[in-house]
């Protein structure tokens, strides 16, 4: 049967496309692809990730060692490792005591997610910008030219990852059978990325107070509300109707379908991201702060503790 409800976009769907429609990114991201595409890549990163994910115990290790490798060079791609890794070490943990219904899926799922950034990183590495998807060049080129906050830097990688990867992951992990099964498996994960998100947010506060800017909590929050369009928990169940679409609709429908309205969404969360509801005092402040102090380490160590 045909899913008609799936297909049709909730009034918040609805709403999320017309904004990502009508939201122009701050920047020519093709011109600053070609301005990247000259740089060498870097063939130490490419020998921690060049190779696909083996197990869940390798993307623990592998992200572990990726985000000290990046944040040791001063590289703001570390900032959304330092809440991915740990993710995957709280879904790790969780399968490890049980807590899903079908494990083996939970953990397929893991690596299948992971398996989506490494991919992203290793593109953009290589500087093959016609194969990644464009939520990845805008977080990657983002960090890249550091003229971002570290809580962009954050946001711009989480949303790539969930707004945008998630709907594939399903994909790659498989929805069937037992599809109810796995839908309460996927709720469980979700469960885990609601908490670290808000860890994440906690982080940012206690980081940018560290270096002095005080009432940051203000400007944060709710900060799973900036991260998409739809808010973390509409992004999760947007990437679930997406991912019965793409099983249930034939290829030739189902496929463009959700490419469009998923990369929509996605690229447009980046401009809210990239434009946030900030005053100019209030941003130049931040980048003040972030200039005289150490706010991206401030926020790993704050992200450590509190996880």
């Amino acid at each position: 049967m045909i899913p008609i409800r799936a297909a049709v976009p909730t009034t918040e769907e609805a709403r999320a496309l017309l904004v990502g429609l009508s939201r122009a990114i701050d920047g020519d991201w093709d011109a600053i692809a070609a301005e990247l595409a000259g740089e060498e890549p870097d063939a130490a990163l490419l020998d921690l990730v060049s190779e696909p994910f083996a197990s869940v115990d390798d993307v623990a290790e592998r992200l572990a060692r990726t985000e000290s490798y990046l944040r040791e060079r001063g590289d703001r791609r570390a900032v959304f490792l330092t809440v991915y890794s740990r993710m995957t070490a709280a879904v790790r943990s969780a399968i490890d005591d049980g807590a899903f219904v079908d494990s083996e899926w939970a953990a397929s799922y893991l690596v299948a997610f992971a398996e989506r950034y490494r991919r992203a990183l290793v593109a953009f590495e290589r500087r093959s910008f016609d194969s990644l998807p464009r939520p990845w060049l805008i977080a990657f080129a983002a960090a890249a030219r550091g003229e971002t906050l570290v809580a962009q830097d954050a946001l711009l990688g989480i949303n790539a990852h969930i707004t945008y990867d998630l709907t594939y992951t399903l994909g790659d992990a498989g929805i069937d059978p037992d599809r109810d099964a796995k839908r309460e498996d996927h709720d469980r994960i979700n469960a885990i990325l609601a908490r670290l998100v808000q860890t994440a947010q906690d982080a940012l506060v206690e980081a940018y107070d560290a270096v002095g800017v005080a009432g940051i909590d203000a400007l944060f929050d709710p900060l799973d509300d900036r991260l998409a369009l739809l808010g973390l928990k509409g992004v999760r169940e947007f990437a679930w109707r997406n991912a019965v679409l793409r099983a249930d609709l034939p290829e030739w429908a189902g496929g463009p379908y959700v490419d469009w309205r998923t990369e929509t969404v996605a690229t447009g969360a980046a401009a809210v991201v990239l434009a946030p509801g900030f005053d100019a005092g209030e941003i130049a402040r931040l980048r003040d702060a972030e200039t005289e102090g150490d706010a991206a380490g401030g926020f790993r160590e704050a992200f450590g503790r509190l996880t």
